[in-house]
Formats: structure tokens, C-alpha cells, sequence
């Protein structure tokens, strides 16, 4: 069965039997490079998840087909002319949150942003081209008006994901998001083992909330991602990590590379090529989760994304590349997000492509 996502310039046939992709029109040439990565990984590794009317690669990028999906090749097309749209919008959404983490970095202001002011945010990004919009920081399930915001994403032009530490699930919230059109969950979880867990929350028993908020997430019919950063002396506990989130029954494992405070904790580039190499054996093994690695997706396939495909808005309206970088680039409170945006491209901050995350290097040499 092949299904056609179509613009006025691009035309992309995804054939769902032989899991690939194939573009024609006047744009298809500048999204090549992008499909044959695609395709590589389509071969190569299981997706996320298979539904009836899409195909989930990873979690972190829109369905396939979808009009996010055909608003992400179109962007990846301005990317090879030298204007890259920031496809990946992270807002954080509030300062309130049932955990009290160590590295937490807002828990020691006050205010957040508005409806009105997120609304407006979206409707920036919207225009500039976004097609994923995460909703972060401290716990989105903490507003009371985070499903209207859901529902406020057209989901013809993107779609919502949300992180969470899982604290204030309930099977009434679960489904609420599901209706309001929520495509994806993420849990954060640090360990398989419940103490370890609960002093990174700072939160006795956060490691059974969290538990229990993934599975009351996937009986109401959510999409779930498990997430976890890791530092040095943790990739070693990966694939415990991994089978504890197989017996789950989440969609994805995701592994960040956690920012260190120390250089003890930096990852090593051994430990890094361990990932990469659990990366490759755990997707290309039938069944179970996925496993999602940013050192291997904003490592070796697409380099780091923030300033070029991610920007990140504070829940002080400061504009950043990514959540991780400190630098800040103008508020939305005072200018547009486009102007913004022009601003850190223009810097020449986020030329070229980087392998390794920038917010790792605080502890290299210069």
C-alpha cells in the first residue's frame, strides 16, 4: 500500500509494505539526503510503533504520513539553501512541580508564562515552520489549562509532546490528554531501581508514581516514552534500564546525555560508542521498545539540532538554542520569536555541523 503526503513542490510516496520513502517534485532532490537516512534507519531498526494509519520511526519525530511529517521534509529543503527552521519548538510551561531536583534550574524563580503569551509563542513557531512542539519544565500536568493549550496545536501542522516526572498522573488526566490530542508522553525515570530514582526526585515513592503514571498513560491508548540522562559510570546500567522499560511496555527508551557538573561526570567517548553500539543492537533485535540515543541522532545522523532545528523558550519567555545552553538570545515578552530567531542565526553561534553536544564541552579543553 503506498500513501501520498503532497505540496505544491514535493510529493512523498511511503510504500508501507517495504517500509520506505520516495520523493519526487521539484524540492525532492533537497530532501534526499534526509530520506536515504530515513530509509537506512527503516531498514535497519524497528520503529517506535505501527498503526494503521502511520508509522512512528521515532517518537521524537512526527508520523509518517502526517502533515507535521510533510512540514518537517519542506524544512529539511530550506535547510540545504542555508535557512534552517527551528522544527522543534521545547516551551517550558510552569515553575510548579511535585519533585524537588537537584538540578533542577527554575525552581528558584517565580512566574510563568501566560495562555495567552504560550498561544502566541505557538502561533510564532507555527509560522516560522515548527512541527513539534514539547511542553516541559517543571510539570506540565500542574496547569490547569494544559489541554486547552494541547488542543490549541493544529495537528495538521504539528504535534505535542509533554514531559513529565509522572507525579500527577491519574486515569482521568490520561485520558483527558488523549483527547485533547497529545501524541506523545514522556516519563522521566533514572533507574530501575526505586531508591536510586527517588533521590534524583528529591521524592520518596516518585519512582512508583512514575511507574504507575506510564501505565495508566498506556491503557488510556497514549503513546509513552521512558527518558533518561545519563552521565559517566550510568551507561552501563543501559540495558537494565532498557528491559525494565520493555516490561513496561512503553514505545521508546529515550537516553540523553546528561550536562555534567564535574568532569568525573562527563561521558567518555568509550562510554559513548557503548550507546551507539546498544543504539544499533536493541533496534535492530525484534520486538521490545525502541531505543532512542541523542548521541547517536544529534551525534553521527544529524548533529546537534539547537540554534539549527531547536529552540528552546524559558518559562521566563528567554529564548535559548536548546534547554541546555545558557546563553539567551531576547524574551518573547519584548520581541518576536522571528526576529529571535534571525538574531542566534545571524550570530554565527550555530554554523556547521557539530557532532557533540556544545553544553558537553565545559570541561574539555579549549
Amino acid at each position: 500500500m503506498t500513501e501520498l503526503l503532497k505540496t505544491a513542490a514535493i510529493t512523498v510516496d511511503f510504500d508501507r509494505d517495504r517500509q520506505q520513502l520516495k520523493a519526487n517534485g521539484a524540492l525532492s532532490i533537497m530532501v534526499q539526503p534526509l530520506l536515504k537516512k530515513m530509509n537506512q534507519r527503516l531498514s535497519e531498526e524497528k520503529p517506535a510503533m505501527i498503526r494503521m494509519k502511520d508509522v512512528v520511526i521515532t517518537t521524537w519525530l512526527p508520523p509518517i504520513p502526517s502533515g507535521p511529517f510533510k512540514r518537517l521534509l519542506l524544512n529539511e529543503a530550506k535547510m540545504t539553501i542555508s535557512r534552517p527552521v527551528p522544527q522543534t519548538v521545547s516551551i517550558e510551561v510552569t515553575r510548579d512541580c511535585g519533585a524537588a531536583c537537584d538540578h533542577c534550574l527554575i525552581k528558584d524563580g517565580e512566574g510563568d508564562l501566560n495562555k495567552e503569551q504560550i498561544q502566541n509563542v505557538i502561533n510564532q513557531a507555527i509560522d516560522l515552520g515548527t512541527c513539534i512542539i514539547t511542553f516541559t519544565e517543571g510539570d506540565p500536568l500542574l496547569r490547569q489549562d494544559i489541554f486547552d493549550l494541547i488542543k490549541y496545536v493544529d495537528p495538521e501542522k504539528a504535534v505535542v509532546n509533554i514531559f513529565t516526572p509522572g507525579l500527577e498522573m491519574t486515569p482521568e488526566r490520561a485520558v483527558k490528554l488523549r483527547e485533547s490530542g497529545l501524541y506523545n508522553l514522556i516519563i522521566g525515570i533514572y533507574s530501575s531501581h526505586p531508591e536510586i530514582h527517588d533521590k534524583i526526585r528529591g521524592v520518596q515513592g516518585a519512582h512508583a508514581k512514575a511507574v504507575e503514571a506510564i501505565k495508566t498513560a498506556l491503557a488510556a491508548g497514549l503513546m509513552v516514552t521512558m527518558a533518561c540522562h545519563v552521565k559517566s559510570g550510568d551507561v552501563e546500567h543501559i540495558p537494565e534500564l532498557y528491559q525494565f522499560a520493555s516490561d513496561l511496555g512503553v514505545h521508546e527508551l529515550s537516553i540523553w546525555e546528561g550536562i555534567p557538573k564535574t568532569p568525573d561526570e562527563q561521558l567518555t567517548q568509550i562510554e559513548r560508542e557503548k550507546i551507539i553500539e546498544l543504539y544499533r543492537s536493541i533496534n535492530s533485535t525484534p520486538g521490545g521498545p525502541r531505543l532512542f540515543a541523542n548521541t547517536y541522532f544529534e551525534g553521527q545522523m544529524l548533529g546537534c539540532m539547537a540554534g539549527k532545528r531547536w529552540l528552546h523558550i524559558g518559562v521566563n519567555g528567554e529564548v535559548r538554542g536548546c534547554p541546555y545552553l545558557k546563553k539567551n538570545y531576547g524574551s518573547i515578552l519584548e520581541r518576536s520569536l522571528k526576529d529571535i530567531w534571525n538574531d542566534m542565526r545571524y550570530s554565527g553561534e550555530f554554523d556547521g555541523f557539530d557532532c557533540s553536544c556544545p553544553a558537553q564541552k565545559i570541561f574539555s579543553p579549549s
